[in-house]
């Protein structure tokens, strides 16, 4: 069994065969044909072997001879059927090793492109994502600054209408003092402060028309003034009317 176990041993690394021992066969073949010549020259020696009692010693010999052909040829019908069977493993399995060594090294390139391509994708992703985020950071700026300036915007209306709105308030109340006789009184009053600041600031009137009503405001005028018709009460209800 000396071949078989090298067979096994050769077979278990899962390799294809390389170059094997004698075929199990032959080795019986050479060992029965060598018993075969030793019984037949036993015979030629001894004619009178057959006559012999079982007793004999020569006898005994070549019945033992007989015994050991026998399972020598035996052990060697063993011995070339496992020779087959591991000849048929190796080549099967061989056969199947290549196959799964073939599959996994494309299953390997598969995955790795595989892999590659994941990695590309995620390298995108992350550059779309800062891209993203740039923008909408930049987003938030831009609102940011848009509400800012409608604040101030809002602001700065609300204090131009309040500042209009009194001021309109300021001049109804002169033509209406002025219209009740009552100029002097008025000239007292807040109002007459505001009118004076805005006819010299803001109002649209001609140099004329603005400093006779700033003499006025300024109390420069008879106290008997008569406002009906008058150029004062005039002047303010154009004031009152482009506001």
């Amino acid at each position: 069994f000396g071949s078989s176990t090298k067979l096994r041993a050769h077979c278990g690394r899962h390799s294809p065969p390389v170059v094997l021992r004698q075929r199990p066969g032959r080795a019986m073949k050479m060992t029965s044909s060598y018993m075969a010549s030793l019984l037949l020259l036993l015979a030629v020696s001894n004619p009178v072997l057959s006559s012999v009692s079982t007793a004999n010693p020569i006898r005994k010999v070549v019945t033992m001879l007989q015994d050991m052909q026998l399972k020598v040829t035996e052990e060697g019908k063993k011995e070339e059927e496992l020779y087959d069977k591991f000849m048929c493993y190796c080549k099967t399995s061989g056969g199947a090793l290549s196959a799964s060594i073939e599959a996994g090294s494309a299953k390997i390139e598969s995955v790795g492109a595989e892999i590659k391509s994941s990695t590309e994708n995620l390298e995108q992703t992350k550059a779309s994502l800062k891209e993203h985020q740039d923008s909408r950071a930049a987003a938030n700026d831009a609102v940011s600054q848009a509400t800012a300036l409608r604040e101030k915007e809002a602001a700065e209306y609300a204090k131009f209408k309040a500042d209009h709105e009194t001021n309109i308030d300021a001049i109804t109340k002169a033509v209406a003092a002025l219209e009740k006789g009552m100029s002097g009184s008025f000239l007292q009053t807040p109002a007459a402060g505001l009118v004076r600041s805005y006819a010299m600031e803001k109002a649209e009137l001609p140099d004329s028309s603005r400093q006779e009503l700033l003499a006025f405001l300024a109390g420069t005028q008879s106290s008997d003034y008569v406002p009906q018709g008058g150029e004062i009460t005039g002047i303010l209800k154009q004031m009152g009317d482009e506001m």
